[in-house]
């Protein structure tokens, strides 16, 4: 969706900015527990705005775990994140940052909206980021609090932790429940742009977006969410009453295109699900303030650098991609990189320059943009790979040929991010350099999809061009698409450009010898010890990871 520009901001979301890394500043309330009254219309874009800090500190987690970051030199101290040694006190914020502010707002909006028709849109929107939310604590942690969270109001400040596959079962429910409720709402309070950070924009000089494209878009994130949770799922014997299947969606009633109906299978987001609400140099995006600029211009981090890993699949030796390389990368090709873990000769950053940053005519583009940019929920071609996995696997019918055109087409939705500027305006044909990166590579099946011969290769390129779309964008995702399907394929001690782990990695019980998962939070220990249960980080998986 286009950017556009804020100049009246309401006071609960510019607190926001303010204080993005401190969650407290987040909350409409003293005590989320004893919530008091608050405009929907003001906590509803605050609960999405919120959603993209999360979104930032998801991606910090996986660039992590997931075989993007590494040490860079002269630094020391990083600890847990070169031996894996976990502890409850680690990765806390993933557990608190969600819980604590989108989630609790999301919960006020939906409770102050259920059943009244004129809020039906709201509701249906707080419903479908409460499965965006919901979804990164169980691919995280597992089972967590569902049913018995939020509730302190009620007296239930302890929850019990619900079934992992369960939650996501009531989720692909609640998911249904909002698109129909947005398919019967004509008469629902539109969500205006201020009210609506993530589809209500389209273009700076617009007014407000046609309530039938945004949500349109609405619908599409939601049965999005639901092709990921049932891709993730489709090999578990726990779900298997659970089909691979999606129900036709429909134009919103009003609208010009009124009764035009489109195919459940192709009904997934057809461009980035972006969340913008104004952000700039003195409220910047999450993840240009942690890993670009400060608000004062110096650099945000210096101690890290990309894994030599990652790094292989743009400059050799496992794929050639300078087409995306030279935007994500400063001075690409000669980014200096590293295998996480080797502190003996970890080359330092280039000095004074944001290492996630194209350089040159390529400075505004790639993952970081600058400060106005953006923040990402969801990528277009993160869908279109999920959809050619569907293809592949029978889930969405059109076999291994269908499996191809969305995988191509996912490259290219990758290309397409990475040459959008802070506007969101894609600034490049990109379709010669997708045809380049595609010739270039002929005969490697991880780029040229006809080179394939079998189903299993077939999925490990789909899974591994999922993994470079998500480069320090939604970095969670690509790790745990690799906890589910073991690729990228990892070489245990094959080298720097081949081995995903930290040479200093002390996690034996696993052939890739990553964490399996994080450990329950501290805080849990402290305020739900009765539920708290420790968890073997080791071994002890995520219910939808086979391996």
């Amino acid at each position: 969706m286009k950017k556009y520009n804020v100049k009246v901001w309401a006071g609960a979301v510019a607190i926001l900015f303010l204080a993005a890394s401190c969650s407290d500043f987040l909350d409409i309330n003293d005590n989320p527990n004893a919530a008091t009254s608050a405009d929907v219309n003001l906590v509803l874009p605050q609960a999405i705005t919120a959603s993209a800090v999360v979104a930032n500190t998801y991606n910090t987690y996986g660039g992590h775990f997931g075989g993007f970051l590494a040490n860079a030199g002269g630094f020391s101290g990083f600890g847990t994140l070169l031996s894996y040694n976990l502890t409850p006190s680690d990765h806390n914020g993933l557990w608190t940052v969600t819980y604590q502010d989108p989630l609790n707002d999301f919960k006020y909006v939906i409770d102050k909206t259920e059943g009244d028709p004129t809020y039906a849109y709201f509701n249906a929107a707080a419903k479908i980021m409460t499965v965006y939310l919901y979804m990164k604590l169980v691919d995280t942690f597992g089972d967590v609090p569902y049913t018995e969270a939020l509730r302190g109001s009620e007296g239930l400040v302890t929850p019990a932790y619900d079934d992992a596959a369960s939650i996501y079962a009531d989720l692909q429910t609640k998911l249904d429940d909002a698109i129909s409720l947005i398919d019967n709402s004509q008469f629902s309070l539109r969500l205006t742009k201020a009210s609506d950070p993530l589809f209500g924009p389209l273009a700076q000089s617009s007014a407000e977006r046609n309530i039938g494209d945004q949500m349109l878009d609405w619908k599409r994130f939601a049965n999005t969410l639901k092709l990921k949770m049932l891709v993730r799922t489709a090999n578990n014997a726990g779900l298997a009453a659970l089909p691979l299947t999606f129900p036709d969606i429909y134009v919103t009633p009003g609208d010009a295109s009124t009764g035009v109906r489109i195919p459940g299978g192709s009904a997934f987001i057809t461009d980035d699900a972006i969340v913008d609400p104004g952000f700039e140099v003195n409220r910047p995006n999450p993840a240009w303030n942690s890993w670009g600029r400060t608000v004062a211009l110096t650099l945000s981090n210096s101690s890290r650098v990309p894994t030599s890993y990652s790094f292989a699949f743009y400059a050799g030796p496992k794929l050639s991609d300078a087409g995306r390389g030279r935007t994500i990368y400063v001075n690409y090709p000669a980014t200096p990189h590293n295998q996480l873990g080797d502190e003996t000769d970890a080359a330092p950053i280039v000095a004074n320059q944001v290492t996630w940053a194209g350089s040159g005519i390529y400075s505004g583009l790639g993952v970081l943009k600058g400060a106005g940019m953006g923040q990402p929920l969801m990528l277009a071609a993160e869908a279109l790979f999920l959809r050619a996995e569907a293809e592949l696997n029978g889930g969405i019918a059109g076999g291994t040929a269908a499996a191809e055109t969305s995988f191509n087409a996912g490259i290219t939705a990758s290309f397409n991010y990475l040459y959008k500027d802070e506007n969101e305006t894609v600034t490049t044909a990109v379709a010669p350099l997708v045809s380049s990166y595609i010739s270039t590579n002929t005969g490697n099946y991880l780029a040229d999809f006809t080179a394939a011969t079998t189903t299993a290769q077939r999925l490990e390129a789909i899974i591994t061009q999922k993994y470079i779309a998500m480069n320090m964008i939604t970095s969670d995702e690509a790790y745990n698409e690799f906890r589910r399907t073991g690729f990228p394929v990892t070489v245990p001690g094959g080298g720097e450009n081949f081995d995903i782990a930290s040479n200093k990695s002390t996690i034996t019980e696993r052939f890739d010898r990553l964490p399996t998962r994080v450990m329950y939070p501290s805080s849990e220990q402290s305020f739900n010890a009765g539920n708290y249960r420790t968890v073997d980080y080791r071994s002890e998986r995520i219910f939808w990871d086979p391996s």
